[in-house]
């Protein structure tokens, strides 16, 4: 049998490195699917293919995948609706700089432009998200070129591509472009430079940063391969480091110096350290929330980002270094000053020390019926050695982000720029792919849950007897809302409980988990929180946890501003539906503080 473009396309992605592809079947792409199933057969050609249950869950696993390996991620669809359930989870790549291929089949090239059933612009539609390079091939010739440029851009780029196949052309022997004019002869490869600022600048930032009395460091995801580097600059700089979600792995949160997670779902430390700093050294991250960093003029400040787009975006920086952030760390260490006066950073040690205690006393509150950061609490000291974990968006990402300690060896992730709902089970799923010795956890919400997550458990149930460990979890906060909106709602716009937009059914996810061969535990009683992860992380398959948790557990800010207390009167004002239990949960976190144990 003539190699066919499909075949041609499947080998040319194994020559690239590609090994696994999530996706969906469909008769837009039958062809390549067809090359998929043959090249099983071959030693040297197999790519592992994993069925998804939605086309968007195979974009968040693409996603996912270049994050836990730092590999290109690949996903397939079929046309029209397959290829447009893509989009969400390519955005989700988009904004957190991650290299995604998306392929997608298209109808026939005689049909195109006629109105066909399932034929959508897709060029039109990936144009944004996959505007590195996005084409349709229309003959076997091109087909080299379109692979090896998609590859190449969105590796180098940390961009997403997008490569669109009619189905007929799928199906037709494959030829190398002739030698002739208006044809190409692309090749494969491509490795990373070394990139490093020049010496005139790192001498200036050095100067800078030489400075500064009261140093405060943000780490992001452009951080996670610099750990080392990134505590022996904030050692001898005596700085205090917060870190954006996507840098949560960046540095271990034992260290002392390490002030947690900025922003809305940030700790008080963190925000305190970047009232209190004169110099500012902001490290691979596009941490959006300006308001949580340095008054502008309060402030020197230093960037490094590899993406130069990315520099001074979020506050007025005084040098800019465009480079890798081990690489330039490592460049800028000896012409940095070790500091002799420690005093700022003792200051934000007694801060850090004094958080923890207050999260825990937090986390032990009683509640109706259980407190969810307790369900993040008693998880920290009980994850494994390089657990991974995930996250979904929500009421869910503010325990993340606070009561989970993370150590060394560790990796961890969410939906960032884009902030989706529905990302953490297919997180979880690509991490435990790439990943399979090691164990992973998921925290999601109820209502990420029922949009699509539950369905993805499915997968999980299709394929874990095939992973080298089984340690899979799923742990649920059930808690019958869409918990943050309603708590910005109440302190953002002044505005009480909308129970027709918020409240949501109550579904029995451990039931369900246990209905389709996976382990379920229902979890109602505080004391069971931590038995519960325990037998979880023992048990002999996946396992999914339901935690009853308390809507009324408020996702406090690290500070809150006049307007928003202002905001949360008049919530209280108009008659909440929950209010007395608003008032209570709330008094008890905020006591908590002050008060440790006291009810």
């Amino acid at each position: 049998m003539a190699q066919t473009v499909g075949d041609f396309f499947v080998e040319r992605l194994r020559q690239w490195g590609v090994r696994r592809i999530y996706g969906y079947p469909g008769d837009g792409i039958n062809g390549v699917f067809g090359a998929l199933q043959r090249a099983q057969g071959k030693a040297d050609g197999k790519i592992e293919f994993i069925q998804t249950r939605h086309e968007e869950m195979a974009a968040f696993m693409a996603s996912a995948h270049a994050k836990f390996t730092g590999e290109l991620g690949v996903c397939i669809a079929t046309s029209g609706p397959g290829a447009a359930h893509l989009i969400t989870g390519l955005y989700d790549a988009r904004l957190d700089h991650m290299p995604v291929l998306a392929i997608a089949g298209q109808q026939a090239r005689t049909a195109i432009g006629g109105h066909y059933q399932q034929e959508v612009n897709l060029e039109a539609m990936f144009k944004d998200v996959a505007g590195a390079l996005v084409h349709t091939a229309t003959v076997p010739a091109q087909v080299r070129h379109l692979i090896d440029r998609a590859v190449r851009i969105a590796i180098s780029q940390r961009r997403v591509t997008a490569l669109i196949l009619p189905n007929d052309l799928q199906e037709m022997p494959y030829e190398e472009p002739p030698r002739a004019h208006g044809t190409l002869h692309s090749g494969i490869g491509y490795r990373a430079p070394k990139v490093v600022p020049y010496e005139r600048e790192l001498q200036q930032a050095a100067d800078v940063l030489n400075s500064g009395a009261k140093v405060a460091i943000l780490v992001g995801a452009g951080g996670l391969h610099a750990t080392d580097e990134v505590i022996e600059v904030a050692n001898k700089l005596g700085a205090g480091v917060a870190k954006a979600l996507l840098g949560k792995a960046a540095l271990p949160d034992e260290l002392p110096w390490v002030t947690g997670s900025i922003g809305l779902l940030g700790t008080e430390p963190s925000y305190k350290l970047m009232s209190g700093c004169d110099t500012l050294l902001m490290i691979g991250s596009g941490f959006p929330y300006a308001e949580f960093l340095p008054k502008e003029g309060q402030a020197r400040a230093v960037q490094i980002d590899i993406a130069p787009e990315m520099l001074s975006l979020r506050y007025p920086m005084e040098v800019n270094l465009c480079g890798d952030a081990a690489e330039t760390l490592r460049a800028l260490l000896p012409l940095l000053h070790a500091k002799t006066n420690f005093g700022w950073r003792k200051e934000i040690e007694g801060w850090s020390r004094g958080w923890w205690k207050t999260l825990e006393a937090r986390a032990m509150q009683p509640a109706k019926p259980v407190n969810p950061q307790r369900v993040v609490w008693e998880l920290s000291p009980r994850l494994p050695e390089r657990a991974i974990i995930t996250s979904d968006s929500g009421s869910c990402a503010n325990w993340y982000a606070r009561d989970l300690k993370i150590r060394r060896g560790m990796m961890c992730s969410l939906s960032g720029g884009l902030a989706s709902m529905g990302a953490a089970v297919p997180y979880a799923i690509a991490a435990k792919f790439a990943h399979q010795d090691r164990p992973v956890i998921a925290l999601v919400g109820d209502g990420a849950m029922q949009m699509n997550n539950m369905a993805e458990l499915i997968t999980v149930a299709k394929y874990w007897r095939q992973w080298k460990s089984p340690h899979w979890i799923c742990g649920v906060f059930n808690n019958e809302d869409l918990n943050q909106v309603t708590w910005e709602q109440r302190v953002m716009e002044g505005d009480p409980k909308f129970q027709a937009s918020q409240q949501i059914p109550n579904v029995a996810y451990h039931k369900f988990a246990e209905l389709i061969g996976l382990k379920g535990i229902y979890v109602d009683d505080p004391d069971r929180v931590a038995p519960a992860w325990e037998e979880a992380l023992a048990a002999d398959r996946p396992t999914v946890i339901e935690f009853k948790t308390d809507p009324e557990v408020p996702p406090l800010p690290p500070h809150i501003t006049l307007a928003q207390a202002k905001a949360f009167g008049e919530t209280l004002l108009k008659g909440d539906p929950r209010e007395s239990g608003v008032i209570l949960g709330t008094a008890r976190q905020v006591l908590a503080s002050v008060l440790p144990g006291k009810d």
